[in-house]
């Protein structure tokens, strides 16, 4: 269901308005501004990682165009857990507004912090607890506790005159979790109770049926794995994965193996979780990697990032030897990690090069090293039960994600009607019980390459594609301005297209030939000839070389 574009009414009293601004149709930058009584709150602030057709990109954000005009409206952002898709997109919201209160738990706060100490930014900050209530300007937050794959994740639920609302966050429903924290259905049964009117539930599961197996099933799959291990172990895994690093180092520690984290992210956020309590570390298992290479290769496990196939992480840099420990035959690389959709092709790439070293390598496809943080259809349809919610807007996650949770929120009886397939802009007023669609804003991609933010364009992203595929071509051609008679040239060099620059000895006669007859036609203006020749060399190079290289034309008037 595509909804046009169309602005939204002012908004009414008494109604509070939602509106998602990242991560519906996608798995990243997830962000929703909640507006009532001329207020605003934010969930979630996160990034999207490019994908293979977006070269150059470091990050995407969620366009803050809407609400850039009304930073000082915003009265808090409450950051449900701690991985990048929720909080990586803070330190971009805070260089507009450096004041706006952060809200959420220890640990989430805690990565937050350090992340924006990198960009010389200090927060307002809020730490809560599940079972906490705050009164942030009109909204009353209760959180709630949730089971994801990083600790201290929490629900929330928003209270206004208009309704009540609950935001699920990235969350699933084991029942037997590491850190013994699980999700607390007695809290949704009694927010069921009261009353549910708009239910904002992940989505990135609900395609799969039954459910997600429990975190404790992979300790033993690692545990063997290590064990069997005749020389390195390198571990890649999300580098906020405190639970999967947990495991790593109990099946290291079990084995007598040292451990090395490898990746400034990997380093930063368990030096953290360590420091707040909830990475049990024994004395003696963690080492420096430099000293690490020193010890006898049955010794040591690595623990890295770069389990997406990130072209300049740890894992990526090793498969193609970059890095200062080179995988080989024996060594055992797990990836233990779930594969985020649109990096299949880099994580594969990665797998084969490390394969070709010799490496044994350990995934997901092969063996049980990891299992998804998100609830599956199973645990979505238990929650959908338990709260009965009047109306239902999915998110987190691609559409066809979307699709599936909407289908079990009809299932459990939810009318149609009340389930909203929305995406990004998609402007959402729930007033008396009802939610409704009041419009649709024009939400784009904010680049983030190098040191630039929302400067680069998609047209600027299908020139560096067609550079990148298809290859570069000048022509430069000297004129006189008073006859258009050609001085000199046309002199072509490219880039990319063909092995040797006399494979366009054959097209240069034809755009002698064009310029001439344009000449002859009175034609002087410099553009208007440069057009001339980038088509001529254009069609030909299509015709001959079947390629569509980036033409740049140069033409001087002398």
């Amino acid at each position: 269901m595509t909804i046009p574009l169309a602005e939204p009414e002012a908004l009414a009293p008494g109604t509070l308005r939602v509106t998602p601004l990242g991560g519906l149709g996608e798995v990243g930058r997830n962000m929703t501004v909640f507006e009532f009584d001329g207020k605003l709150l934010i969930v979630d602030c996160g990034v999207l990682f490019p994908e293979e057709h977006q070269p150059g990109v470091d990050l995407i954000l969620p366009d803050f165009e809407p609400i850039k005009h009304r930073l000082d409206d915003i009265v808090g952002v409450v950051l449900t857990h701690g991985h990048e898709d929720h909080i990586g997109a803070v330190p971009y919201l805070l260089r507009l507004k450096g004041d706006i209160p952060l809200i959420g738990s220890g640990l989430t706060l805690a990565l937050v912090e350090a992340k924006l100490k990198e960009h010389r930014i200090k927060p307002f900050t809020l730490t809560v607890k599940e079972g906490q209530r705050e009164k942030v300007g009109p909204f009353d937050l209760e959180f709630v506790a949730v089971n994801h794959s990083i600790p201290d994740a929490l629900a929330v639920a928003i209270r206004t005159s208009a309704g009540l609302v609950l935001a699920t966050g990235d969350f699933k429903m084991d029942q037997l979790p590491l850190d013994g924290r699980i999700t607390d259905l007695r809290a949704f049964s009694r927010l069921g109770e009261e009353g549910v009117d708009l239910f904002l539930v992940d989505s990135t599961n609900a395609d799969v049926p039954g459910f997600t197996p429990t975190e404790r099933s992979i300790g033993p799959v690692l545990d063997q794995v290590i064990g069997k291990a005749p020389r390195r172990v390198i571990v890649a895994s999300f580098s906020s994965h405190v639970h999967r690093v947990q495991q790593v180092i109990d099946a290291a520690h079990a084995h007598g193996r040292r451990v090395a984290f490898l990746g400034r992210s990997m380093v930063r956020n368990m030096t953290i979780a360590e420091q707040l309590g909830y990475l049990k570390v024994p004395d003696g298992v963690l080492i420096d990697y430099k000293k690490a290479r020193d010890l006898p290769e049955d010794q040591i496990v690595y623990m890295s990032t770069g389990s997406q196939g990130e072209p300049m992480a740890v894992l990526s840099r090793m498969a193609n030897l970059d890095h200062a420990i080179e995988p080989g035959p024996g060594d055992t690389v797990i990836l233990a990690s779930s594969l985020i959709p649109g990096n299949e092709n880099a994580v594969y790439r990665v797998i084969d090069g490390l394969t070709k070293l010799g490496a044994n390598v350990v995934h997901k496809a092969n063996a049980r090293v990891h299992v998804s943080g998100h609830a599956a259809a199973g645990e979505l349809l238990y929650c959908y039960n338990i709260l009965k919610p009047r109306n239902v807007l999915p998110v987190h996650g691609e559409y066809r994600h979307l699709m599936a949770n909407a289908k079990l929120a009809q299932d459990t009886g939810i009318p149609e009607e009340r389930t909203i397939l929305g995406s990004n802009g998609t402007v959402i007023d729930l007033k008396d019980g009802v939610a409704r669609v009041a419009g649709q804003l024009d939400i784009g991609f904010v680049y983030v390459d190098g040191s630039t933010v929302g400067e680069i364009t998609d047209a600027d992203l299908k020139d560096r594609r067609i550079l990148g595929e298809e290859g570069f071509v000048s022509i430069i051609v000297v004129v006189d301005s008073t006859t258009g008679r050609i001085i000199s040239g046309p002199e072509i060099h490219a880039r990319g297209v063909a092995e040797d620059d006399s494979v366009f000895d054959d097209v240069a006669p034809k755009i002698v030939a064009a310029l001439k007859e344009a000449a002859g036609n009175g034609v002087r203006d410099n553009h208007a000839l440069s057009q001339i020749v980038r088509r001529t060399i254009g069609r030909w190079v299509n015709q001959k070389l079947r390629r569509r290289p980036m033409i740049v034309p140069l033409v001087i008037e002398a």
